[in-house]
């Protein structure tokens, strides 16, 4: 006991320095409860691009590539090329047949030709010179039979035949009838219609045959090529990715517990992996629905619970942010 009392008893500079160390440890555990304290909302997730997939508007071969991937273009700038020789083939056959359905309109509506008409006159008067001399041969026989000069059957094939004779001239008069009356407008119609079908398939093939130059719908930055030179991709796969936009934003996960005082318009706080400093931010969209935390967004008891997929628009973005970065975001309580 002598010792430490004697201990207790030394020098003002020791007592000093046992005084700092005490008052030193009475901050570290301040500020150690503080933070415990901090309940500042907050979401994790991943900066983001809205992204533009160009899909393959045809099974065709690249046989061009004109840009790298991270480069950044301008709108109508020349991504890549597809071959264009088998589509254009097609074009060609489909405007061939634009072009005779049209002619084919105009043959409707021209009518028939003057040298139609007077060759259905024609065989109209053939017809009835025939029916004339049919009825006259079956006249001279009539008699000749009821005296049985001749026989019944002889008799029955000229009636026949005079029959015959006066249908072919019922024929050929409506044949006549019908070219001197013109096309009908239902013909015309359908003439018309079968033109607006051609024109529309060649216009088809001939759009599909300026996409298979790609280029791109909007400036900004290729990401992803995810063919080569030589591939053939099939339809409707992405030949290129790009990221566009004006600014980034950050792809949040908001758990369920601070869902309910986070709304569209509210600011917030992003923060950047490797980034000390914080940027400004505004909730700009944010799901009714919840999905499942993913793995990098547990977070102790929030592990168990259901969070809402949410964008915060980065409103005052310095320079160019790297789309994939993991971030941070924390709301104003």
């Amino acid at each position: 006991m002598k010792i430490r009392k004697h201990q207790w008893k030394g020098t003002g500079n020791g007592r000093r320095a046992s005084r700092a160390f005490f008052v030193s440890l009475v901050i570290v555990l301040a500020t150690t409860l503080a933070a415990c304290r901090d309940d500042t909302p907050q979401a994790l997730g991943t900066l983001e691009w809205d992204r533009i997939a160009l899909p393959a508007p045809a099974a065709e071969k690249i046989v061009r590539i004109d840009v790298r991937e991270g480069q950044r273009v301008k709108a109508g700038t020349r991504l890549l090329q597809l071959e264009v020789t088998r589509t254009q083939a097609q074009l060609q056959a489909l405007q061939a047949q634009a072009q005779q359905a049209g002619q084919a309109l105009e043959e409707l509506e021209h009518g028939p030709r003057s040298e139609q008409i007077a060759q259905a006159r024609a065989n109209l008067a053939a017809a009835q010179a025939q029916a004339v001399d049919a009825r006259a041969y079956y006249a001279r026989l009539q008699p000749l039979g009821r005296q049985q000069l001749v026989a019944a059957s002889e008799v029955d094939r000229a009636r026949a035949a005079a029959g015959n004779a006066d249908g072919q001239v019922r024929a050929a008069q409506a044949v006549l009838l019908e070219l001197e009356r013109g096309t009908r407008s239902e013909q015309i119609a359908q003439g018309r219609s079968a033109v607006a079908s051609a024109q529309a398939q060649a216009a088809t093939q001939a759009a599909t045959l300026r996409r298979l130059d790609l280029t791109a719908p909007r400036a900004g930055v290729v990401d992803s090529l995810p063919y080569r030179l030589g591939d053939e991709a099939p339809i409707g796969a992405p030949l290129a990715v790009m990221l566009v936009g004006d600014r980034p934003y950050a792809r949040i996960y908001v758990p369920e517990p601070i869902r309910a005082n986070v709304k569209v318009g509210d600011t917030a706080n992003v923060f950047l992996s490797g980034r000390d400093a914080a940027l400004q931010g505004r909730v700009r969209m944010i799901r009714s629905e919840p999905s499942f935390t993913p793995y990098y967004a547990l977070i102790g008891e929030d592990a168990a619970r259901l969070s809402y997929l949410a964008e915060v628009e980065i409103t005052g973005a310095p320079g160019e942010l790297p789309a994939g970065v993991p971030v941070r975001v924390e709301f104003a309580r």
